[in-house]
């Protein structure tokens, strides 16, 4: 079964974009908006649609750092205006990427642009963070692409009013040749026994 896989988390429109243009899949995991939008195009099985979970966006320091609480909007002016460099997903297509440049905007942090470092998902963000070893650099994206990158650790949320939690929802492709075999793939990931798996790889 050729299926979307949930890691990366913020691929989702990139992954959107091979599935219309016809890449063979059976099972997608995407932002309930995005799923929401491929049912009323025909390309997912509403029928077949069930919420996996939500997750958070979150701030990661490097490795060895000490921690920095992130109480409010004040201390993530400081951190981030602190970083030398900032690592986060695409601000065009991925949900956390989009949200992140809204967020510099807010704070009046967009204009720097030589610490930008954006890359096409937040686990490339993150992997490319690590390796390059910056103890004053500061990343931001979806919490399971944070917990999954040796080298870099969530440090906390995005706070209010700035904080962002993205529904994801599993669903068969109307094009899918194993449907009942996605479909259990489904069942498994949202049983009530797995509950534990999905909080400790960053689900809520």
């Amino acid at each position: 079964m050729a299926a979307a896989s949930p890691a990366p988390m913020a691929r989702w429109g990139l992954m959107r974009e091979k599935l219309l243009a016809g890449e063979p899949c059976d099972l997608l995991i995407l932002s309930q908006s995005l799923i929401t939008n491929l049912e009323g195009s025909g390309h997912a099985v509403a029928a077949s649609s069930r919420p996996v979970g939500q997750v958070k966006t979150g701030v990661a320091l490097m490795d060895g750092r000490a921690p920095v609480n992130i109480r409010n909007e004040a201390d993530l002016r400081a951190l981030l205006s602190s970083a030398s460099a900032l690592y986060f997903p695409d601000p065009a297509k991925a949900t956390a990427g989009i949200h992140f440049m809204k967020v510099l905007k807010s704070l009046g942090l967009d204009q720097d642009t030589a610490k930008l470092r954006a890359f096409p998902n937040g686990a490339t963000a993150m992997a490319a963070m690590a390796k390059a070893g910056d103890p004053n650099a500061i990343g931001c994206t979806q919490v399971t692409e944070i917990i999954i990158t040796p080298g870099v650790k969530l440090t906390g949320l995005l706070p209010p009013p700035h904080e962002l939690s993205t529904v994801y929802t599993a669903s068969v492709t109307k094009a899918a040749k194993q449907a009942q075999l996605a479909q259990a793939l489904v069942a498994r990931l949202i049983a009530a026994e797995h509950a534990e798996t999905r909080r400790i790889s960053g689900f809520v």
